[in-house]
């Protein structure tokens, strides 16, 4: 079984002396669960899993009771592993963990937490509100190419269309049936379960639309002022940036912001839209790979949209911002930045013109930025996905 890099992370931490909580974040069906299961089936600790992800949110009577389940085992100084998964889903559950482990901490308790999640927004609010100075976070983003080649043998060309979700690989020859699994046990779940089930949204339609916008124009530039144009019933923009932080808190989309150098233009520019696995992209469309891959237009642009979701990806775990440039008629499709390092990269993927003034431009307002092209012209699409992030910011 493949196991993640982010696992051998996870042991390393677990063989330490009881000191944080760790927290493993993500989003649905990327292997949070799996690797729990590898950690504890590497070792002989005492474990006690539980998840909380039932027909009705638990309270935190669940947590107190999973927690002297693990202390039972935990007798004398016995190391404990505990798990709790989609802990998001119990109300006030940051300030019952606190609780829990504070005493443990006062009664010599070794029992080692590990909390896993699907929605940042609630988890990042319950840690900062409650358990500060207490965690690690452990982040979980969606597979990459490597790893999808590696597992499954897939081409580069499988990839940008069904994107990085393991568990529909083994569907991939029956399209349809891949399609149907992506839409129901992924999208729908995670905007059921991980959005309006937790947060108050009093337009639901307009969020699903506002989700299905943004894989439609993935990879594209699209005001708010746009949107309200297509959606009706769509409220002003105040409320479509709210879902915008919703579907990102689920790990569903992104919305860019344009590159400036300044704070204040950064949070007023439109976003670009990109769903962070272009498989969302894919199923949500109905159409063939065979009808993706022969529409060069549709194609380059699903190709884009995989470059700039394999750059969250691998920014979130090496603390790269990624951005979008334009000024005038010149852009630049992604723009990186680490500290004081700047990369600025344009796909060229055949629909469009081998026009390199974007990079020009940008290179003239940033000298000490570097540039990169990937495809035509410039690095092939399967060298530049297997490339670490950090040496495109080195």
């Amino acid at each position: 079984m493949h196991e993640r890099p982010m696992v051998e992370t996870i042991k390393k931490r677990l063989r330490e002396k009881r000191r944080f909580i760790q927290v493993i974040l993500g989003p649905r069906q990327v292997g949070k669960t799996t690797a729990i299961q590898q950690v504890v089936n590497s070792g002989r600790v005492p474990f006690h899993y539980a998840a909380a992800d039932l027909p009705a949110p638990p309270s935190t009577q669940w947590i107190s009771n999973q927690w002297e389940l693990a202390r039972i085992k935990a007798e004398g100084k016995t190391r404990v592993i505990l798990a709790l998964d989609e802990i998001q889903k119990v109300a006030h559950w940051s300030s019952e963990v606190k609780r829990l482990w504070d005493e443990d901490g006062r009664l010599g308790k070794n029992i080692h937490v590990v909390l896993l999640g699907s929605s940042s927004l609630l988890i990042q609010k319950g840690l900062s509100e409650s358990l500060a100075g207490r965690f690690e976070l452990v982040r979980f983003p969606h597979w990459s190419w490597l790893e999808m080649k590696g597992c499954f043998g897939w081409a580069i060309d499988q990839y940008v269309y069904f994107g990085g979700y393991p568990a529909s690989a083994s569907l991939i020859r029956n399209e349809s049936r891949w399609g149907q699994y992506i839409r129901d046990s992924l999208i729908e779940t995670a905007l059921s379960k991980d959005i309006l089930l937790l947060n108050r949204v009093e337009k639901p339609v307009l969020l699903r639309q506002l989700f299905v916008l943004a894989c439609e124009y993935g990879g594209q530039v699209l005001s708010y002022q746009k949107i309200l144009g297509q959606l009706q019933d769509a409220g002003n923009t105040v409320t479509l940036a709210y879902y915008q932080r919703l579907l990102e808190g689920a790990f569903l989309i992104q919305g860019l912001q344009k590159w400036s150098g300044n704070a204040l233009r950064l949070r007023n520019s439109s976003p670009k839209w990109l769903p962070l696995n272009t498989g969302l992209i894919s199923a949500l469309s109905g159409q063939s790979f065979k009808e993706w891959r022969n529409d060069p237009v549709k194609w380059g642009r699903l190709v884009e949209s995989s470059v700039g979701a394999d750059l969250l990806n691998k920014g979130i775990l090496e603390g790269v911002e990624v951005y979008y440039w334009r000024e005038g008629n010149n852009e630049v499709d992604f723009v990186l930045r680490k500290g004081s390092a700047i990369t600025a990269i344009e796909v060229k993927s055949g629909q469009k013109k081998m026009d390199t003034r974007g990079l020009f431009m940008f290179k003239k307002h940033y000298p000490r930025a570097k540039t990169l092209i990937v495809g035509y012209g410039g690095m092939g699409l399967e060298e530049f996905l297997e490339i670490p992030i950090a040496k495109l910011t080195a």
